[in-house]
């Protein structure tokens, strides 16, 4: 077993956990909570008869990065250490592999499953865990996974249910919640604390060791004036004149400014309404504004090639798709406007004055003879494809020696990143082959990334947390912060509430920590008692709105041209996950479209081709068959895209959650019977 020591700070936060308590440790990026956390464990399997680790992480890529870089070299020679993901086999038999090893890594949807599940083979019971970390534990809250399994550990500590597990949290920032008062954020931590059942340690008497190892970036604000003349964001903006006048908006309806996340707001409530009024009109009126308002947004932040693509792209399937007068005259506004908007959208004279604020901060850390490394934070996966677009066709840049790579989150679509390709991303960077990182929210937390002298959060509006966390990317001696962003914009306005709010947070965590013992925990038992109580009345309500209506009154309708598809009965629910319909006769009502490929294999089933309504020339999306068990093929449908038709009116929902009528089980067996009985003769 490699031998570690910690330092003083560090094993001034371990203390209490090392002697079992259920603790919070509370440690800046960089501060080495993820080593603490090994070390406590090392002590509980030394100490601990039939010791159980289990190391819960909220991300796919974490599992791997925690056995490999802590727990395995420092716990493996001597005792089992297995990781576990979505992407691991070993998920499928869960409970044996509880059983056989000492130290299990896993996401905490893995270990929520399991503890939830009937099958012996997957079920785990908490009682079995004697030690309990959990990573990111600032996530412990709302209905977070994170929190669904700590309400399985609180429901059995007031029911007085022996044994738990001792349980271990990490944070760089438990935050405030939102709250802008100090009586209001001390209630938020103690929340967070009643979550987890523990107390937040922090490093007091060794605190300029902490800060001397982790020490702050220089924050600069790379402020931009504002944009003089927009041409392109001007046209885009009188053609959506041009479609408020066509659609003939409700006298009760008030859309905001343009090229805001307000009035992205506003046109999504204007579509649900249209389908809910059975206003085509509306409803896709609705759709179309809402790209050319993101237009405006990207155009306010990246190149204006990037926002004429962004139209581009959609207007590429529409034009092939019109059902009615209002496509016509919507896919025909762009076309008769497609030549003006690329010709501004070229025009040098007029680009967004933020990519130049964007470059000159860049070159003042990286040259041609300057060793440098960054991190580009940006919002979405859209915008970082973009930026390192422009990285790469940008002269000065690639003459300064940048070499740069995306990193965005793992997933299914186009844009993701399986986990291989963001370790490989992390690998290439951590030796030098890459030295500028253009990255989502994903690098914020968590990720083992080598040191970096600059870290640039460019056109985000996030919370305290991902402040905190990004900044803490920038470790090395002198390293710089930058904020790029508009004079007198709302980034500038959110990063200095967010020093406000970083401030209020530590202020908090010493309110509660001088809390007596008896207060603190008086405290934690009435927020843990209402808790439960607000869980089980949630569910209540849950379950009223499920049986709101019987399945067979709920008819689903395409939600592009309202044609009638399915009736709720028609649905199933496979494995707790896909909603099919077993309709034979809902294959009518659809035409196959691209094979789907996931990037990973899945025990029961595998999926198929997508589907895509048929009727007229809608093509409207709606989700894609699985082939479950190797034989049955289900139209696996996508909620959103459809609308229900109830008794009481046409509604809208986003996830199947929402649906106001309950799904029954899927039986493979009376699958088999109904359209296969040769099978039963």
């Amino acid at each position: 077993m490699a031998e570690f020591q910690l330092f003083a700070y560090q094993e001034e936060v371990v203390e209490r956990a090392v002697k079992g308590e259920n603790i919070i440790i509370w440690l800046p990026t960089g501060g080495g909570k993820t080593r603490a956390a090994v070390y406590v464990a090392k002590k509980h399997l030394e100490t601990t008869k039939n010791a159980k680790v289990v190391v819960l992480v909220n991300k796919v890529h974490l599992v791997d990065q925690h056995y490999s870089k802590e727990f395995q070299p420092h716990l493996g020679n001597k005792y089992s250490v297995m990781p576990v993901s979505g992407e691991s086999e070993e998920k499928d038999f869960f409970g044996i592999v509880m059983q056989e090893k000492d130290v299990v890594i896993c996401t905490a949807q893995i270990l929520y499953n399991a503890l939830i599940h009937a099958e012996e083979a997957k079920h785990v019971e908490l009682s079995d865990i004697t030690l309990l970390i959990i990573d990111e534990c600032h996530h412990t809250q709302k209905e977070s996974v994170y929190n669904k399994v700590m309400r399985c550990y609180v429901e059995k500590k007031l029911k007085g249910e022996r044994p738990l597990p001792q349980i271990l949290g990490l944070t760089a920032s438990p935050g405030t919640g939102g709250e802008k008062i100090l009586d209001k954020a001390v209630e938020h931590v103690l929340q967070i604390c009643a979550n987890l059942d523990s107390a937040i340690v922090s490093a007091k008497n060794f605190a300029p060791e902490l800060e001397q190892k982790v020490p702050r970036p220089i924050k600069t604000f790379d402020i931009v004036e504002k944009r003089i003349l927009d041409p392109f964001g001007e046209h885009v903006k009188s053609m959506m004149e041009m479609i408020h006048g066509f659609m003939n908006l409700p006298p009760d309806v008030r859309l905001r400014e343009c090229g805001t996340q307000e009035y992205e707001a506003d046109v999504v409530i204007l579509e649900q309404r249209g389908v809910r009024e059975s206003n085509r009109m509306l409803a896709q009126c609705a759709i179309h504004l809402r790209q050319y308002n993101d237009a405006l947004l990207i155009n306010d932040t990246l190149r204006m090639m990037d926002a004429y693509r962004s139209l581009e792209d959609f207007y590429t399937t529409k034009s092939s798709a019109a059902i009615d007068g209002t496509d016509f005259f919507l896919v025909g506004l762009f076309e008769e406007n497609q030549v003006e908007l690329r010709k501004l959208a070229m025009d040098a004279r007029f680009e967004n004055p933020k990519m130049a604020k964007l470059e000159s901060t860049l070159l003042k850390q990286f040259g041609p003879d300057v060793q440098s490394r960054g991190i580009l934070f940006s919002k979405t996966r859209k915008s970082t494809h973009c930026l390192n677009d422009w990285v790469l066709k940008n002269r000065a840049l690639q003459e300064a020696g940048i070499k740069a790579a995306i990193l965005t989150g793992a997933g299914s679509g186009i844009t993701y990143m399986t986990q291989n390709e963001q370790a490989d991303t992390i690998r290439n960077f951590r030796k030098g082959s890459l030295n500028l990182l253009i990255s989502t929210s994903v690098a914020e937390e968590g990720l083992d990334i080598p040191e970096c002298n600059l870290v640039v959060r460019y056109g985000l509006l996030t919370n305290e947390i991902a402040q905190q966390q990004a900044s803490g990317r920038a470790r090395a001696r002198d390293s710089q912060y930058s904020v790029v962003a508009q004079e007198g914009g709302k980034e500038v306005r959110r990063e200095r509430i967010n020093e406000y709010l970083e401030e209020l947070t530590g202020k908090a965590i010493d309110v509660v920590q001088k809390m007596g013992p008896q207060e603190f925990r008086t405290k934690i038992g009435e927020l843990q008692t209402e808790a439960a109580l607000r869980s089980k009345f949630a569910e209540r309500c849950k379950t009223e709105k499920r049986s709101r209506y019987s399945a067979s009154r709920v008819q689903l309708l395409c939600r592009n041209c309202f044609a009638p598809v399915a009736s709720g009965n028609d649905m199933k629910l496979v494995d707790n996950a896909h909603y099919v319909n077993v309709n034979s006769e809902f294959k009518n009502h659809y035409k196959l479209g691209a094979q789907v490929v996931l990037k990973r294999n899945f025990e029961d089933w595998e999926p198929g081709h997508r589907i895509i309504c048929n009727n007229g020339n809608c093509n409207m999306d709606w989700g894609y068959e699985i082939k479950y068990k190797k034989s049955a093929l289900l139209p696996n449908i996508a909620i959103k895209n459809f609308a229900l038709e109830t008794p009481d009116g046409r509604m809208t929902v986003k996830q199947w959650k929402d649906i106001p009528f309950t799904v029954d089980d899927f039986s493979f067996t009376e699958y088999c019977e109904e359209n296969f009985p040769d099978l039963f003769d």
